[in-house]
């Protein structure tokens, strides 16, 4: 059982969240374009400081590991091990993708199928396959989307897919009326909070020194949207 502080910043939306043996005590989120690296820190500031906790009461650091925005990651991550430093707390890294299912599938009641996609530039996706229990079904890639992506898996049942991603599925889904869209879920410092203390529990926990983002892909400068 842990206090922990959560650091999402994967996409275009950054959040923070403090949990306290798993259940949520605050989050903030904010979605200003190029702005993580300035405000990633007030935030934890502000929350920790509402809730009246000091920096040295946390037992861990979770961060997003990826895969998503390489700065955003590149930010979350540097600033989640310089908390981790000056503190001397551990480092727990939660996929960004499980995250975002582990969301969805707090409301899944008809086991459908959960796709998160995390916009990769043109008609690709960072996107993963979770059934109704969070187990894998198909794992992290990178995806570029036609009309046959995922049909074999719509041909028995429904598919949820989610995230800044998913718009461009929509008009190429082959079976539409098993394809559910959820383009305005973006990932949460919640779940990632949520899926570090059972990490936390289960002593799993990163090299600080040698620990780095997820990124997928080997970076290629086109104008990153955070910085």
């Amino acid at each position: 059982m842990a206090l922990i502080v959560s650091l999402e910043t994967s996409t275009k939306v950054c959040s923070v969240a403090v949990h306290k043996d798993g259940n949520l005590l605050s989050e903030y989120e904010f979605r200003v374009e190029k702005s993580h690296s300035k405000l990633i820190t007030q935030a934890i500031t502000f929350l920790m400081d509402g809730l009246g906790l000091k920096m040295s009461d946390l037992d861990a650091v979770a961060v997003s590991k990826g895969p998503g925005s390489y700065t955003g990651l590149r930010i979350g991550v540097s600033t989640a091990k310089g908390l981790c430093y000056a503190l001397d707390k551990p480092l727990i890294a939660v996929d960004t993708l499980e995250a975002m299912a582990r969301k969805v599938n707090k409301f899944n009641f008809n086991n459908a199928l959960v796709c998160p996609m995390i916009d990769a530039r043109r008609l690709e996706v960072y996107c993963a396959l979770y059934n109704s229990k969070n187990e894998t079904i198909v794992p992290v890639a990178a995806v570029i989307l036609n009309e046959s992506s995922f049909s074999e898996f719509m041909e028995t049942g429904e598919v949820i897919f989610l995230g800044d991603g998913s718009a461009k599925f929509v008009p190429l889904v082959a079976r539409a009326d098993k394809a559910f869209f959820l383009q305005n879920e973006n990932p949460s410092a919640e779940y990632v909070g949520i899926i570090a203390e059972e990490k936390f529990a289960a002593k799993q926990f990163e090299d600080v020194a040698y620990f780095e983002p997820f990124y997928l892909k080997d970076f290629i400068s086109t104008g990153s949207i955070q910085n």
